[in-house]
């Protein structure tokens, strides 16, 4: 497989991991959208959020709960942050591995930017 999240997480291309369990990884964003861009990612690869099935609901709720844990950790829970997931393309999906951005540390505003 060539995508680039399942060589982060077989240990194939190195990065400093902020969290990390059976299920999920954590490290920050290479490309900041912000002060704090943490991005948090199962370990299955599933492409997009279309992808999803019934039995992955708690996976995805994992990704959340690690997320608000994350956000707490970093600062970010009382004056606010942001998660984002996007799907496909024209959503901004760059990377077709499911991933859900943890942004913070600035006021954010809307529409995103």
């Amino acid at each position: 497989m060539d995508c680039i999240f399942c060589k982060i997480i077989n240990g194939k291309v190195p990065v400093d991991k902020i969290y990390e369990n059976k299920q999920i990884i954590a490290f920050c964003d290479h490309h900041p959208q912000a002060p704090v861009h943490q991005l948090i990612l199962p370990k299955k690869h599933i492409d997009t959020l279309n992808d999803l099935t019934v039995e992955d609901s708690a996976l995805l709720g994992s990704l959340i709960q690690t997320a608000s844990q994350l956000a707490e950790k970093a600062g970010l829970a009382k004056p606010g942050y942001r998660l984002v997931f996007n799907c496909n393309a024209d959503g901004g999906q760059l990377v077709f591995h499911i991933h859900l951005h943890l942004l913070g540390g600035r006021p954010l505003g809307w529409p995103p930017g």
